[in-house]
Order: structure tokens, then C-alpha cells, then sequence
């Protein structure tokens, strides 16, 4: 018979609710087939929470009392990047981190476990907004700004809240096994589909809405319609501009080059067909690429896998392995 393990989520005001709810019902439903999980909350005083949509979120004591967990997870909060974060709850996460097996963060909880010190020298993830300001304000910190989740050394960060469920799902397999995740995946209407080293498929589709009406109206065209010839200069003649207004255009606007954008939405489309079952050779004529090495090229190097590697990943949770 399994062992149980216990789940110790850690809770404040102002903690986004689907970051502890989303990941709590897969481990809730594991027990339904036969993955026992003992799940717990608290906060840092032990008090009642305000949650991120105004609900009131009861816990079960203060952090403090917790003596020991298999895996603790630190919730994400809007707030986090943006204001100080309380000293009490960064006091918490050091001292549940001692106390635990594995120590997981949601989201932005990244940056309560990052405030504690406990990512110093590691490789962590957060949503793709804050990415960069991770990097910043914790340079001791290697961020990856693509991965969905990225385990090292026995924490586990994730990107945006759904990102957490897959956490949450990654772990019940490695817990106890593809099969019974595999179940858990099914009855929650999930696809044991997103392993932690892909890309965060939501940053690239977040193009902010170009405030120009000539760019926003090659922007509409590439997404609509990758397979076409989106070379700078057709571009540029078709918003009847020079190459090198298009070009200040799209540094303005959207912080790359013309030829970049294509590309990006591009692998955004390719990433689509593969994931709908599209041969590899299929989906590169489909969104443009021209051959399937070409497209190749550019999935090693914008996701560090090949196309027919990253379609073979949508078998299982897992992360890649290093190396």
C-alpha cells in the first residue's frame, strides 16, 4: 500500500485562489485512485486569509506548527513582484523549507521563496510577466523564462497559475506513476500534455495590441496567415512603408525585428499542428517554414528540441532530463 504523504500548502492575504485550489484538486482527486495525500494550510500567523477574489480562506494553524511535510507549496499573489513582501511569510518559507521534503511555489510565489534566499545558485521560473524582474532583483538566481516548471535541487518553481496544476499533476506521477496520473489527468478533463521544460505557451500569443494601425495590421496578417511570404520587404510593402519604419516600428512597439515576429508566430502556429498530431514535414509547410529543417532549427533553438522530440514529450508529465 502507498504511503501517505502530506501537502502543506502556505497561504496570506491576497493569495491568488486557483494557486491553491487548482493544484489541491489534483492531489484531492489522486486520492480517489489510491494516491494518498494528506493535504494542509496555513498562514504565517494562523489567521483566516483574504483571498485574491475576496473570499475568506480558512487554514488549519500557523506555519509554525507544521513539523514536517512531504512537500509544502507557497501560493502566488499578485502583489508579490510589486511590494515588499511581508517578513513574516518570507520567515515561514525559510523555516517550512527546513521541514520539508520538496518545497514548491505557484506562479509568483517564486518570489516569496527567492526573498528567503532559497533560489540563490538555483534555476527557477515565475510567470512570464515577471520573468525579467526576477532576474533582476535576484541575479543569484538563473531564471528560465520559457519553462512551465523547473525543479533543482528539491524546489519546484512554476509559471503562470495553470502552470501549477501541471506542477501539481507532474508530481502525483512522480509520486506514483504515469498510470494513476494518467487517471487523475482524465477526470479533471486535463491533458497530460505540457512537460515542464516547454515553453510557456501563453507569452508568445500575449502580443500587446500594437497602437499603431499600420503595425497592427501586419501583426494581424502574420498571425492570420504564417504561411505567406513575411519577408521584411513584402511586409513593409504591404503597409505601404520603408523597411526601416517597420523596422523602428516593431522595436518600438513590440521589442524585436520583423523577421523575429515571423518566426515567433511561426513556432507559436508549428507548436499548434504538432500538439493536433501534424506530421512534422506537414506542419512546416503549413505555417511557412519551408522545409522541416528549417523548422527544426529554429525548435532547438528557441525550445532546445527537436519537432518529433517535442511531439513524443506530449506522452507523459515529465521534465526533460538535464544533459
Amino acid at each position: 500500500m502507498a504511503r501517505r504523504r502530506r501537502v502543506v500548502f502556505l497561504v496570506f492575504d491576497g493569495m491568488k485562489m486557483l494557486d491553491v485550489t487548482g493544484p489541491a484538486e489534483v492531489f484531492s482527486t489522486a486520492n480517489r485512485f489510491g494516491a494518498p495525500y494528506d493535504l494542509g494550510y496555513v498562514s504565517p500567523s494562523g489567521r483566516t486569509v483574504t483571498t485574491s477574489i475576496g473570499a475568506e480562506f480558512a487554514v488549519d494553524g500557523p506555519a509554525g506548527d507544521v513539523e514536517s511535510a512531504d512537500t509544502v507549496v507557497a501560493s502566488g499573489g499578485d502583489e508579490l513582484p510589486s511590494k515588499p513582501i511581508p517578513r513574516d511569510l518570507i520567515a515561514a518559507a525559510s523555516a517550512l523549507r527546513d521541514r520539508c521534503t520538496r518545497m514548491v511555489s505557484i506562479c509568483t510565489g517564486s518570489f516569496v521563496l527567492a526573498s528567503s534566499g532559497l533560489l540563490d545558485g538555483r534555476r527557477a521560473t515565475t510567470h512570464w510577466r515577471h520573468t525579467d524582474l526576477l532576474a533582476r532583483a535576484f541575479p543569484k538566481i538563473s531564471v528560465s523564462p520559457d519553462a512551465l516548471f523547473v525543479h533543482d535541487g528539491g524546489i519546484y518553481t512554476s509559471a503562470g497559475v495553470s502552470a501549477g496544476i501541471d506542477l501539481a499533476l507532474s508530481l502525483v506521477e512522480q509520486d506514483h506513476g504515469p498510470d494513476l496520473a494518467r487517471d487523475v489527468a482524465r477526470d479533471l478533463v486535463m491533458f497530460m500534455q505540457r512537460p515542464g521544460g516547454q515553453t510557456q505557451f501563453a507569452a508568445p500569443l500575449q502580443v500587446r495590441a500594437p497602437r499603431t494601425p499600420t503595425l497592427r495590421a501586419v501583426v494581424d496578417l502574420v498571425s492570420a496567415q504564417p504561411a505567406l511570404d513575411h519577408s521584411t520587404s513584402s511586409l513593409a510593402a504591404h503597409a505601404g512603408v520603408s523597411r526601416r519604419h517597420l523596422a523602428r516600428l516593431f522595436a518600438a512597439e513590440l521589442d524585436t525585428s520583423p523577421a523575429k515576429f515571423v518566426e515567433r508566430t511561426r513556432l507559436d502556429h508549428a507548436q499548434s499542428l504538432l500538439n493536433a498530431g501534424h506530421g512534422v514535414a506537414e506542419t512546416a509547410r503549413l505555417v511557412g517554414f519551408g522545409s522541416a529543417e528549417t523548422m527544426r532549427r529554429v525548435f532547438v533553438s528557441r525550445l532546445g528540441v527537436s519537432p518529433s522530440r517535442y511531439r513524443a514529450r506530449f506522452k507523459t508529465t515529465a521534465p526533460p532530463r538535464s544533459g
